[in-house]
């Protein structure tokens, strides 16, 4: 029979409490685009302000074409991008050219912004090899599909920038889903332990696919994952673009000053499927939720602050939305010239030195192509 214990020297359930009341959401603007925290205002010229916005509006353009091509059998596979365009421009809008990108598959914008061709991108969604193939000096890698395992390549990217002596950053993202990966753990930790110069970003979109946030963890926040690697964390009202610049922006200054790796939690919602391949959202998120959340929609409640400043109208968004139209129409025909894929180019792109099986399979296949 277990003998009754002595009373608890400690209360470790108030100590779980106690951190996790520390975890409050940063917000700067409300969902009508005022201004609720005022000594947190980011020192960002206006100029800047409206090259942000006219970035969220192209992307709402770029993910409302790519569901309609993705319909009409001309992209692949497409992971929807709408509401979490605060989440992905403005937390890229506070990186340097030289910083790296590793992205989810639904972080196709960010890399775009940072410098990978729209035809490219269209490439990687129909699974063309050349859509894996970035520019000189585009420091990103192609979005993974593994869930997850991104965050451990960081890590890796992130020491070695700090071995090299630069003064750059790895950014990743996954979602609230990779978040209860064990590469997750494993690369906050492990970026953690050696001050790697990393920004962890997950999207809590409230839904992996379609499980609810609430049953990924019994954690009252993501960020707070961060106390068990030693490292900052901070929970971002991701549909506020000031914020979650902000917050950016902060991580990055201390990674470059080798204070070493952040998680950033922000907030956010997808409004549409968690990709296009037969998600169907209505069978685990009810209208209620949907319209609540179109309450908080960034490009409204940037679009409100803006225009309480006198930096955006609706003829500036317009102009942004047919730039976009034309772009999006240029970059697939430009995709729909590239060359078709043949074996040879996969037996030839995977090996530098090719092993004796395959040489001879690509003999075969190069006379079979030559038919």
């Amino acid at each position: 029979m277990a003998s009754k214990s002595k009373k608890a020297q400690f209360d470790a359930v108030k100590t779980l409490e106690q951190i996790e009341d520390k975890f409050e959401m940063f917000q700067i603007l409300n969902e009508e685009g005022e201004v609720v925290n005022e000594d947190a205002m980011p020192e960002i010229s206006d100029e800047d302000l409206q090259e942000l916005m006219r970035r969220m509006v192209y992307t709402r353009i770029l993910d409302q074409r790519s569901i309609s091509l993705n319909r009409q059998g001309r992209l692949g596979f497409y992971a929807p991008t709408a509401g979490q365009e605060a989440s992905q421009i403005a937390s890229h809008f506070a990186l340097e050219k030289e910083d790296w990108i590793l992205p989810g598959y639904r972080d196709v914008p960010q890399i775009i912004w940072h410098g990978l061709p729209l035809a490219k991108a269209f490439l990687f969604s129909r699974g063309h090899f050349q859509g894996n193939q970035a520019p000189e000096g585009v420091n990103v890698l192609s979005p993974q599909i593994i869930i997850g395992a991104q965050y451990i390549q960081t890590a890796g990217v992130a020491l070695g920038l700090k071995k090299r002596g630069k003064k750059a950053v790895a950014i990743t993202y996954t979602g609230d889903g990779g978040s209860s990966q064990g590469d997750f753990y494993e690369g906050i930790n492990f970026a953690g332990s050696y001050a790697a110069p990393a920004i962890f970003v997950v999207q809590n979109n409230q839904f992996a696919i379609s499980t609810p946030r609430d049953k990924q963890t019994a954690g009252r926040t993501i960020a707070q994952k961060a106390v068990a690697a030693g490292i900052p964390g901070i929970l971002v009202d991701g549909m506020d673009p000031l914020a979650v610049y902000s917050a950016t922006l902060e991580a990055r200054n201390r990674a470059v000053n080798g204070e070493g790796p952040s998680l950033i939690e922000t907030l956010c919602y997808r409004y549409g499927p968690h990709t296009m391949a037969g998600d169907d959202p209505t069978r685990y998120r009810t209208s209620e939720m949907d319209t609540d959340w179109e309450k908080k929609d960034p490009l409204v409640r940037f679009r409100k602050f803006l225009e309480g400043k006198g930096l955006w109208s609706e003829e500036k968004e317009n102009e942004v939305i047919e730039e976009a139209k034309e772009d999006i129409k240029k970059a697939i025909k430009e995709a729909d010239s590239a060359p078709k894929q043949k074996v040879t180019d996969f037996i030839n792109n995977m090996y530098e030195e090719l092993p004796y099986n395959l040489k001879e399979q690509l003999e075969i296949y190069k006379e079979k192509e030559s038919k």
